[in-house]
């Protein structure tokens, strides 16, 4: 069997995070980020859900999802390999800016697209993050990734309007603003205004995931960055809300793929590297 190798670097250049994984078997469940995900299939086969949609990703395939694009995958066939970047909505904003004028943020009309060009272009690009390449042809090529997947793939970034919409939102806000503390589903229909059932149903049909899962992605997005800024792994599941250190290993690892630790030293040894 391939032995699993899990990498992340942070590029302060760019501000962008990148990892890869390489013969991974895991499988994700159904959750979100809060930044956007462009990766690429080096090989292995792997399904993933998407929204209503299935796609059975392969070698050179594109993954592009925005923020809260609900999503959850497993491995079919072989191990995965696999590169990607996490990019922040504000800078993703000025990158979209750059390229057409626009304030607006970019959505994707499609998950998953297949042209080699971009594959090759993106390959190029994570490489030279991975590596710490601090020469500008980095940041031309980023623009040049993101300017084709915006041509082939972009459309304006919509917000969903569905039914208790606004209700949904403020259960949103609620979870955001008390990540860290201990919440219950009461508080949740309490802020919203829904009953339970009604809240579950509505929450699920608009974000895609559970109100549990989407207080988890929260509480993950908030771990990452305490421990990109040096924290230890036992002071992040503390100021985030987890149980307990199992349960905040368990969680992070189900939703980033590294334990907190391999995630704290990759991204704080990727930092120190590119500051020498």
């Amino acid at each position: 069997m391939k032995k699993e190798i899990r990498t992340a670097v942070f590029d302060d250049m760019l501000q962008i995070e990148a990892y890869r994984f390489e013969g991974v078997e895991q499988r994700f469940p159904n959750h979100f980020h809060d930044y956007y995900v462009i990766g690429m299939i080096e090989s292995g086969e792997r399904v993933m859900m998407c929204g209503n949609r299935e796609y059975t990703l392969s070698d050179g395939d594109i993954l592009l999802l925005a923020p809260s694009d609900s999503h959850g995958c497993v491995q079919t066939k072989g191990t995965l390999d696999y590169r990607a970047m996490n990019i922040s909505e504000r800078v993703m904003g000025e990158l979209s800016r750059e390229i057409t004028g626009e304030s607006e943020l970019p959505r994707f009309s499609a998950n998953v697209i297949r042209d080699s060009e971009i594959s090759e272009q993106f390959r190029k690009l994570h490489e030279m993050i991975m590596q710490g390449c601090g020469e500008f042809e980095k940041e031309e090529v980023l623009l040049s990734v993101i300017s084709e997947l915006i041509r082939i793939s972009g459309m304006p970034f919509l917000e969903q309007i569905s039914r208790n919409s606004a209700q949904i939102d403020r259960a949103c806000e609620f979870m955001k603003e008390h990540f860290s503390e201990h919440i219950t589903l009461e508080q949740l229909c309490e802020c919203s205004g829904l009953s339970k059932s009604t809240l579950l149903r509505s929450f699920t049909r608009a974000r895609g995931i559970t109100p549990y899962r989407y207080l988890q992605a929260v509480r993950i997005g908030k771990a990452k960055e305490l421990l990109e800024q040096g924290a230890k792994p036992i002071d992040a599941a503390f100021q985030t809300g987890f149980s307990d250190q199992s349960h905040f290993t368990n969680s992070f690892g189900t939703f980033i793929g590294l334990s907190p630790t391999a995630y704290r030293r990759a991204v704080l040894n990727g930092k120190d590297n590119q500051n020498e």
